[in-house]
């Protein structure tokens, strides 16, 4: 353990929580509820980090909404359906804590700061169909519209997204989804927008910001904490910079890590996961403070199989930053009449379901030493341009000059991207012949529940996720690396009240870490929506309640219960 201690204190407080986003917050609240005072240091000038960019979604396994309606599941059921999908790359007990903990903590800050969340109809589990322990609706829930002007000052100061954060779940797929966006119901998202009535994953962090000021805790924005300080024995606190000046923060109890992944930093992408050249969604501070600041007190870290993912650049769009602007591809790769090839003009995987495609991608044929399917292309006719969006091109704007490449033909245009012609017509010819049987026999397409409810088209038959390319001109968009979920393959490894362990498997006395701070053990190499959200709320909870002195007993109840 490091002795750095400073000559002076700035701030003190029991409990500090390095990080905005749901998991800093949930600590901070829950160790204030329990007798510890709290405050949050945030590097940028917003609150709300990467959970405000989310779509909001929050997994619970045996959740109270999902029994109200009737569904038949548990926390037992959810912690087999994680076990069998990790691969055994998780934790036995890391996956049992965050399932009967997430469902706790939810009722936690339901009672506690008034968030109010719903079960999402009819979004199935990943694997429903495929997995015995899967469920076809009831462990992904959301939070219902958030009103921000409650919020006073803090309304321009807590984090909104590119996310259509106007529209709840609900209200985007009962009109067909993402795939019929022309079908949303826009004079409700005006209206939302008006009143700023949040949803998605600005919503859910709206209501535990709410919660932070509600008691008082106060809120460092601009503060970017820049080594952690010890005693000899434990952690006490933080050296942050703030306008240029050093400031020191005194924690009695804890601080708490929730900082995020390392998205932004490309160096820890390709040598943390095996990401090159990753283009990413969120801001430039998500890029391994984690590790900067665990590192010198001895945190062990640990890695899982990574969540690759694709996306793509509309030429003229930016980002806050003034950046160009990362759009994803999950939804569009797996909308009719859409498919995606590598340099022989082939496909590869089932575009519809990221869980199995996106592995494809980092796949490396060892005889000549290439990614085989990496770089590739989205290949899309005009029946797709016509009644689907390419993230933010509709079908009534022209096809943007700069994206891909066009064609009349499927020749013409594997010249243009330099694929192989015969490749891509015979892959194409192929595709079609199946695709109008609604059948995908090479890459069971269509096949998962989820697929069809995520980027399906509902209205598409015989099967929501096939159509066939055959109305030119045709369309090619290369496809490259991305992340925008900063759910990173390497995290700090944590006990079960979330205390950072060291390479002795020994908790790091006065140290938390919460949310994608915190190594994936839970999962293993398995990820479902909602998970990330879960697991910020639940670490957190977990935090704040054994850095106020009152840690909670539920997991070893349940060991013993469950005979592990």
């Amino acid at each position: 353990m490091i002795r750095n201690l400073p000559a002076r204190w700035d701030f003190e407080a029991d409990v500090v929580s390095i990080g905005s986003g749901i998991g800093g917050l949930a600590a901070a609240i829950t160790a204030h509820d329990h007798g510890a005072s709290a405050l949050v240091l945030e590097r940028s000038e917003q609150v709300g980090g990467v959970t405000a960019l989310s779509m909001g979604e929050v997994w619970v396994a045996g959740n109270h909404h999902a029994l109200a309606l009737g569904v038949e599941d548990s926390p037992e059921s959810g912690f087999r359906y994680l076990k069998r999908l990790s691969m055994d790359y998780g934790n036995d007990v890391a996956i049992l804590n965050k399932v009967v903990h997430a469902r706790a903590a939810l009722k936690y800050f339901e009672e506690k700061i008034g968030l109010k969340m719903c079960v999402i109809r009819d979004c199935p589990d990943y694997y429903y169909g495929h997995s015995n322990d899967a469920v076809a609706e009831g462990r992904m829930l959301e939070a219902l519209p958030f009103p921000a002007e409650t919020l006073g000052e803090w309304q321009s100061r807590t984090r909104v997204s590119q996310m259509p954060y106007g529209l709840t779940h609900h209200d985007m797929f009962e009109r067909g989804g993402v795939a019929n966006m022309m079908k949303w119901d826009f004079g409700l998202m005006s209206e939302r927008l008006t009143k700023d009535e949040r949803c998605l994953g600005a919503g859910l962090v709206a209501y535990f910001v709410k919660g932070a000021l509600d008691r008082g805790i106060p809120m460092h924005t601009g503060a970017n904490a820049e080594e952690l300080i010890g005693d000899g024995a434990r952690v006490v606190g933080v050296r942050v910079t703030k306008n240029g000046q050093d400031l020191f923060v005194k924690a009695n109890r804890g601080v708490v890590i929730a900082v995020s992944s390392y998205e932004r930093n490309q160096n820890y992408n390709k040598t943390l996961g095996q990401q090159l050249e990753l283009g990413s969604m969120v801001f430039s501070t998500i890029n391994g403070a984690n590790f900067r600041l665990a590192g010198p007190v001895g945190a062990r870290i640990a890695k899982v199989p990574d969540i690759t993912s694709l996306g793509f650049i509309v030429p003229g769009e930016e980002d806050e930053e003034g950046k160009p602007l990362w759009r994803s591809a999950l939804q569009v790769i797996g909308q009719p009449h859409t498919i995606v090839v590598n340099r022989k003009g082939r496909r590869f995987g089932n575009e519809a379901f990221y869980r199995q495609f996106y592995y494809m991608i980092d796949i490396i044929d060892g005889g000549n030493q290439t990614h085989p399917n990496f770089p590739c292309w989205a290949i899309i006719d005009s029946q797709a341009h016509e009644k689907y969006p390419f993230a933010s091109v509709m079908p009534d704007q022209d096809w943007p000059k700069g994206l891909g490449a066009t064609a009349n033909s499927i020749a013409e245009l594997a010249g243009k991207i330099g694929v192989d012609a015969r490749g891509l017509e015979a892959t194409i010819a192929s595709f079609n012949t199946h695709a109008e049987k609604g059948e995908d026999p090479e890459f069971h397409r269509g096949t998962h529940t989820w697929s069809a409810w995520m980027c399906g088209d509902p209205f598409q038959k015989p099967n929501p996720n096939l159509g066939p390319l055959v109305k030119p001109p045709f369309y090619a968009v290369e496809l490259h690396r991305m992340g925008g979920t900063a759910i990173a393959a390497t995290g700090v490894v944590t006990d079960q009240h979330s205390r950072a362990v060291g390479w002795d498997e020994k908790p790091i006395e006065g140290l938390y870490v919460a949310g994608n701070s915190v190594a994936r053990m839970e999962t293993g190499a398995v990820m479902q929506s909602g998970i990330s959200n879960a697991r910020g709320m639940t670490h957190g909870y977990l935090a704040g309640l054994h850095a106020a002195g009152k840690p909670s007993d539920m997991l070893q109840k349940e060991i013993e219960r469950l005979g592990l």
